[in-house]
C-alpha cells in the first residue's frame, strides 16, 4: 500500500470524525437551547406582576341594577364604572343574581369582580353594542364593540367565581357566519368578511372600515386592547357570539383559573395577538374552535400592524373539545415566537389535534421557538403535532409571503390514542420546516408515525411509537 493510500484513508477517517462530532454537537445543541429557553422562560414570567387595585367597592346594586335577567343595565354598569374611576379606581362589584346588560368597558385601575352565583347575561341586540375599534379574525375594524371591552387601560381585571353568559346560539349570533349548522338559513343575515378583507388589502385607513349594521361581523366576548397589566382570573365563560378572550396589542396578560365552555363557530377560547408576555394557566377550554390560538393579524393587516407575538406561557391548562389544544395562526402574518406549554392534560373524541400551526403564502409570517412538555394527551383526531403551510380557507390562500417555521421542542409527553398521525407536517421546497424535536416521547394507538414534507432534521431521541422506538429520518 502506498503512501497517498494512506493518507487518502487517514482524510477520510478524520472527515467521519468530524461529521459525527458534528451531529452529536447539533443534537447537544439543541437539548442545551431548550434547557436554558425554559430558564429564561420561568424568569419573564417571573417579571409579569398582577395588577393591584384599592380595596374600595362599587357595587352595581346602588347605581341601579336590577337582576333577574330581564331590565338592562347598560346604564348602572357603566354609572359604577364612572363612580370607581373618578374616585381612583377599586372594585366594580356584581353580587348574586342575574344581570341583564349590553357593552361593559373597563377604565384603568378597575377590577369588574363577579360574585360566585352571579351571573352578568350579555344583550343579544346588536343595538346594544356602540362601534369601537376592535378587530374580525386578525382584521382591524370599526365594528361592534366586544362585549366587555378595554381600549388603552392599564392596571385592570375580571376575577370572581361568576359566570359571563354571552347567550350565543343557533338563533343569536351564531347564525351569521353563514353555516346551516348553527343556524342560518337563505336570506337570513350573513356576515361580510370580504368587504373587510378587500378594504385592508386596498389599505384603506382603519377609521374608515366602518362596520357594524348590515355587515354582521359577530363581536368579540372580552378583548382587552391596547392594554397593559391585565388579569382574568376563576370566571367562567359560556356561548360567545365570536372569540372568548382576546388580548390585543397587549402586554403583561395574566389569564388563570378561567373555564371557557363554548361551542359555536369562531369559538376560540383565548386569542393573544400582537400581544407580548401572556401566561394562560390553570384554566379549562371546551370550545367549537382552537382551545387556545396565538394570533399576529392577517395578510396585508398583519404586516401593515407589524407586531410580533411573544412569550406565551400555557401551564396547567386542560383542553377538551377544539379543533386544537394550542394552536399557531392562522392569522399570523407579523409571526409568533416564544411559546411554552407545559404540564397540560388534553383530550376529547371531539379534539382534533393537540398542537398545530397553519398558515400560507397568502398569510406568510413565521413561528420560531416552540417549547412543549409533561403533555399528557388521551384522545385526538388527527395528529400530535399538526404543522400546515398550505391551510386554505376563504378561497385561494396562496401569495408571495412564504412562511417560516423552525425550532420545535417535544419532551416527556405521553399520548394514550394519537389519531392519524403522530406527526403531519408540510412544508414548502423553498422554505422548508427545521428543526422538530421529540424526546421522551410515547405515543400509541396513531395510524401513522408521522407524514412529513420538506421537513428538515426532524429529530426523535428516546420516542416511541406504537410500542416501537424510532429513529430520526435521514434529511
Amino acid at each position: 500500500m502506498t503512501k497517498e493510500y494512506f493518507s487518502r484513508i487517514s482524510i477520510a477517517l478524520i472527515t467521519l470524525i468530524i461529521v459525527n462530532y458534528s451531529c452529536a454537537s447539533k443534537h447537544q445543541n439543541i437539548d442545551l437551547a431548550s434547557n436554558k429557553s425554559w430558564e429564561n422562560m420561568q424568569k419573564t414570567i417571573n417579571g409579569i406582576e398582577a395588577p393591584v387595585f384599592i380595596n374600595k367597592v362599587f357595587d352595581i346594586t346602588n347605581y341601579g341594577a336590577q337582576s333577574g335577567g330581564i331590565i338592562n343595565n347598560t346604564e348602572a354598569f357603566n354609572k359604577a364604572i364612572q363612580a370607581c374611576s373618578e374616585n381612583g379606581g377599586g372594585i366594580v362589584l356584581v353580587p348574586q343574581g342575574k344581570f341583564l346588560t349590553g357593552a361593559i368597558h373597563l377604565e384603568s385601575n378597575i377590577n369588574l369582580q363577579i360574585e360566585e352565583n352571579a351571573e352578568i347575561i350579555f344583550s343579544t341586540n346588536p343595538d346594544d353594542y356602540p362601534i369601537v375599534h376592535t378587530s374580525f379574525e386578525g382584521t382591524e375594524v370599526m365594528n361592534y364593540s366586544p362585549l366587555i371591552y378595554a381600549y388603552q387601560k392599564t392596571n385592570v381585571a375580571i376575577t370572581g367565581k361568576g359566570t359571563l353568559n354571552g347567550q350565543g346560539n343557533n338563533q343569536n349570533w351564531w347564525s351569521w357566519c353563514g353555516k346551516d349548522t348553527y343556524g342560518w338559513k337563505k336570506g337570513a343575515p350573513i356576515q361580510n368578511v370580504a368587504r373587510l378583507m378587500e378594504m385592508a388589502e386596498a389599505g384603506v385607513p382603519v377609521s374608515e372600515r366602518v362596520f357594524g349594521n348590515g355587515y354582521n361581523l359577530r363581536p368579540n366576548f372580552v378583548e382587552f386592547f391596547e392594554c397593559k397589566n391585565v388579569m382574568l382570573k376563576d370566571i367562567k365563560i359560556i356561548n360567545a357570539p365570536f372569540w372568548l378572550i382576546h388580548p390585543m396589542k397587549s402586554t403583561n396578560v395574566i389569564i388563570d383559573g378561567v373555564t371557557v365552555t363554548s361551542h359555536g363557530p369562531n369559538n376560540d377560547g383565548c386569542d393573544p395577538e400582537y400581544s407580548k408576555n401572556v401566561i394562560i394557566r390553570n384554566c379549562s377550554f371546551n370550545t367549537g374552535d382552537d382551545c387556545i390560538a396565538i394570533k399576529s393579524g392577517r395578510d396585508a393587516d398583519g404586516r401593515r400592524v407589524g407586531i410580533t407575538t411573544e412569550n406565551v406561557f400555557v401551564q396547567n391548562c386542560k383542553m377538551f373539545d377544539g379543533h386544537g389544544g394550542v394552536s399557531i395562526g392562522s392569522e399570523i402574518s407579523a409571526g409568533v415566537r416564544n411559546v411554552f406549554v407545559e404540564n397540560c392534560v388534553m383530550d376529547s373524541p371531539d379534539l382534533d389535534r393537540a398542537i398545530r400551526i397553519k398558515t400560507n403564502t397568502k398569510r406568510g409570517g413565521f413561528v420560531e421557538n416552540l417549547y412543549v412538555r409533561n403533555i399528557e394527551i388521551g384522545e385526538v383526531g388527527e395528529s400530535v403535532l399538526g404543522i400546515d403551510l398550505f391551510y386554505s380557507v376563504h378561497g385561494n390562500q396562496s401569495g408571495n409571503y412564504m412562511p417560516r417555521i423552525e425550532n420545535i421542542y417535544f419532551e416527556n409527553i405521553k399520548v394514550k390514542n394519537g389519531g392519524k398521525f403522530g406527526i403531519l407536517a408540510k412544508g414548502h421546497k423553498e422554505s422548508p420546516i427545521k428543526n422538530i424535536q421529540f424526546k421522551n416521547v410515547t405515543i400509541d394507538k396513531v395510524k401513522s408515525n408521522y407524514s412529513i414534507e420538506n421537513v428538515q432534521n426532524l429529530t426523535f431521541i428516546n420516542t416511541k411509537i406504537n410500542g416501537t422506538l424510532i429513529e430520526s429520518p435521514k434529511n
